[in-house]
């Protein structure tokens, strides 16, 4: 009960001083992956008893994060300007989950060549949660800020095929046929993007439908807003598709279509995907951190400051070549690519499906690099935006 209170009374003191804290190196996602490593070191509850409730916590907040950054996306600017973002996914993603694959094998040469493929592939993603700081600061042109977003919003979803493929192989478990992961893969791309436009598409038709007739309160139209994203989500999942991509895909059109485009549902609904942000990062301190930062070593260190500061930023680099991305551009894309839900989830996912021998130091080299990232892009995420912005001025 005293954690229970501790936790109320860290949440409301964040929330009443948030104005100030959102000009500050200070994120929610510091505090409470903080307050959770805390309380976990004051006696919380073990390991075994926190991941369950962290993964679908985790997933929820993930998806409805993602189909809210996609609703107040502007999808005709982006028809526009998709240059950027189309870039870093399909030359930066593998780019950096080769590169990474590199610097695993250079700095573990023990290690499989799948299990180091495995790492870089669990730490290319971006999260959406943790880049909130950034994308929703209208101190950087929008331009950017719609990269990112995007950006953020399908790599966890092209990476989920990679990572499941890479964890079967480190495993030594055969694939079923030949073709069976480019099928697979395809699917994720193809039925996921389909299920999210149906869904997004029918979802605000309906709510402006029903908006037309008054049929429905306005306090209702965020709890419905919610709803539509958890049906992206799980039509793609019962079709086969990848239901993150689906969220995303679904909130772009969603946004697109809705006509009433009430800043009251994105604002409570935005509310909501908060507040399960939080919970997740409470509990992946609560939960995971204690026991992976008492694995922390020079080298586990040096894989997660080499993806931070070296890979990722060198990927976006060489992606973005040849595009009108000036330096400066290319060098805030590269470092804003903070490592969080997602990256925790997938190491979670894995986990149970290859050698303990190397799941363990792959889920708490996942965890160190989420809270690392939590710090280090919390930390830079207001003042680097602030200039950013000045230099394009």
């Amino acid at each position: 009960m005293i954690d229970t209170l501790v936790i109320a009374i860290v949440t409301i003191g964040y929330c009443l001083m948030s104005r100030r804290l959102s000009q500050s190196v200070v994120t929610a996602p510091m505090v409470f992956i903080l307050l959770g490593f805390l309380l976990a070191l004051a006696g919380g509850p073990g390991e075994g008893e926190i991941v369950h409730v962290l993964h679908a916590v985790a997933e929820v907040a993930l998806v409805v994060l993602l189909f809210l950054d996609a609703a107040q996306t502007d999808l005709r600017s982006l028809r526009s300007h998709r240059q950027w973002p189309v870039r870093m996914l399909l030359l930066g993603l593998p780019l950096a989950i080769l590169l990474g694959t590199g610097l695993v094998a250079l700095l573990a040469p023990g290690w499989p060549l799948a299990a180091a493929a495995l790492v870089a592939a669990i730490l290319a993603p971006t999260d959406a949660a943790l880049g909130q700081a950034v994308i929703s600061n209208p101190e950087v042109p929008e331009r950017q800020r719609q990269s990112l977003t995007v950006e953020s919003g399908l790599n966890d979803g092209l990476a989920l095929p990679v990572v499941l493929m890479l964890a079967s192989l480190a495993a030594g478990v055969e694939t079923q046929e030949t073709g069976y992961w480019l099928r697979f893969a395809l699917a994720q791309v193809v039925l996921g993007p389909l299920a999210g436009l149906a869904a997004g598409w029918a979802g605000a038709r309906l709510l402006d439908l029903a908006r037309a007739r008054r049929t429905t309160e306005a306090a209702f139209e965020g709890i419905a807003t919610l709803a539509i994203a958890a049906a992206c989500y799980v039509l793609a999942d019962l079709i086969g598709g990848n239901g993150f991509i689906a969220a995303f895909t679904g909130g772009l059109v969603f946004g697109h279509v809705h006509r009433g485009r009430s800043t009251f549902i994105y604002e409570f609904a935005e509310g909501e995907g908060q507040i399960l942000a939080w919970a997740a990062f409470l509990l992946i301190g609560l939960g995971l951190m204690p026991e992976a930062v008492a694995y922390l070593d020079w080298r586990m260190l040096a894989v997660i400051l080499g993806s931070l500061f070296v890979i990722r930023p060198l990927a976006i680099w060489l992606s973005l070549a040849g595009t009108d991305a000036d330096p400066a551009t290319r060098i805030f894309f590269g470092w804003f690519g903070p490592r969080g839900l997602a990256t925790a989830l997938f190491a979670l996912l894995v986990v149970p499906q290859i050698d303990p021998l190397q799941s363990v130091p792959i889920l708490h080299l996942a965890v160190n690099a989420v809270w690392i990232s939590a710090l280090l892009h919390g930390m830079t995420a207001a003042p680097g935006a602030r200039a950013f912005a000045r230099r394009r001025q």
